[in-house]
């Protein structure tokens, strides 16, 4: 099995919100939750990131409990820390915080090398009449795709 097969994306974070941003992330995971994301076991529902003591942080993410995991096992709601460089955290601290802007989890995959990463976005929320205009472009693109197959 190839190691970067496994990508999980935050679909309802593409409907919900703009992206204007996006950075890769590592995130500091326990031995039984890396095997649970490999097999698929991740919502990422009511996820969001948030800053504390300067560093981001990763809450609402369910990751389940892994099948084999006995006494070993982990939280399936905890919080958990994203791995980025000092420049990076500054720079996506100072866009929340003078624009209003909020961190999303977009997609979460394995690196070549074997290492749980998560791509987050610095996003704004979308109104409902956007909401509305990118359902419309959807469908608008299936029934053109539909249309050229035949």
């Amino acid at each position: 099995m190839e190691q970067n097969s496994i990508r999980i994306r935050n679909k309802k974070a593409f409907f919900n919100y703009e992206i204007i941003d996006t950075y890769t992330a590592g995130i500091q995971l326990y031995g039984t939750e890396v095997k649970s994301i490999r097999a698929n076991k991740l919502s990422f529902t009511d996820a969001y990131c948030l800053f504390i003591n300067n560093e981001l942080w990763l809450r609402g993410i369910h990751i389940a409990e892994y099948a084999f995991g006995s006494y070993n096992n982990h939280v399936p709601k905890r919080d958990r820390k994203l791995l980025l460089n000092k420049k990076e955290l500054d720079k996506i601290k100072r866009k929340t915080l003078e624009k209003s802007l909020t961190i999303v989890p977009l997609n979460i995959f394995f690196s070549k090398s074997g290492f749980v990463k998560l791509e987050i976005g610095v996003a704004r929320g979308k109104k409902q009449f956007d909401k509305r205009e990118s359902l419309k472009q959807k469908d608008s693109k299936r029934d053109l795709d539909r249309a050229m197959k035949f």
